[in-house]
């Protein structure tokens, strides 16, 4: 059986209060989302981690969103890198388990040309990371919600096994991408061959059209239900974000449900 934790997107910013809120709400970790920018100092990440301690909350990050590591641009490509390079710095900091990064997009090239020109930079950033002593097993690609981004769960977990990194599983993601047909025996099943013995994921309602994701919407009890009763398959420890409009309210709405299964 999964051993799962469950937290929210976002801390609501770096004061110490937030986290210590976050924990009296009854979550079990929090992702810190740098979304447009890396927020968070040396001294303020230490800060945390020195109160995390105590606390003992599950810290995630999700690098900015203006990662593509398939871009055609070098300048853009080497930036995309320097991002992920400071998002690991940031999670040696504050003591993260995982950062969540998209790695990019097909545009004009192959899946397979894609996925080469993806792991070949990935292969850099990993020297990068190891010459900085950073821990590049943490670093998490995530499945994508459209079919034109890089990231079904095959290439996910292709990256995970031949790079050593992890993965974050997109439940959410994977719905919008194949038009609401998600397919969880055939995810649960290439989990449990990828041999991975702790994942991160993210999870929430979404809406979707024919081309995949538009927004995340409120976590239904059902579709909660549904997930957990088939990560109960797996034999893996498992953390999940809620990233709905109110991931806290939704986070603990998944913490009573799994309490009650």
């Amino acid at each position: 059986m999964a051993k799962i934790f469950i937290g929210p997107a976002g801390t609501g910013g770096a004061e110490l209060e937030n986290f210590k809120k976050l924990k009296q709400a009854g979550v079990d970790g929090v992702e810190l989302e740098f979304t447009y920018g890396i927020w968070l100092t040396k001294e303020q990440a230490e800060k945390i981690k020195e109160l995390n301690k105590t606390l003992g909350l599950r810290l995630s990050i999700h690098a900015p969103y203006f990662i593509n590591l398939n871009s055609e641009d070098a300048k853009k490509v080497g930036a995309s890198r320097s991002r992920i390079l400071k998002s690991l710095e940031v999670a040696k900091y504050v003591g993260a388990n995982f950062v969540v990064f998209h790695p990019g997009f097909y545009l004009k090239s192959s899946k397979e040309d894609t996925y080469n020109k993806i792991k070949e930079q990935l292969g850099k950033l990993k020297k990068e990371a190891q010459e900085k002593n950073l821990d590049f097993h943490i670093l998490a690609p995530e499945t994508t919600g459209k079919a034109t981004a890089f990231g079904d769960l095959d290439e996910t977990l292709k990256l995970s096994k031949e790079l050593g990194c992890s993965i974050c599983v997109d439940f959410a993601h994977l719905k919008a991408r194949y038009n609401g047909n998600i397919d969880y025996p055939s995810i649960i099943k290439k989990l449990k061959d990828s041999g991975l013995k702790k994942i991160h994921a993210h999870f929430s309602g979404i809406e979707y059209t024919s081309k995949g994701e538009r927004k995340h919407l409120i976590t239904q009890e059902k579709d909660i239900k549904e997930l957990f009763s088939y990560l109960n398959e797996l034999n893996m420890e498992i953390s999940i974000i809620n990233e709905s409009p109110q991931p806290l309210e939704d986070a603990i709405k998944m913490k009573k449900l799994l309490g009650g299964m």
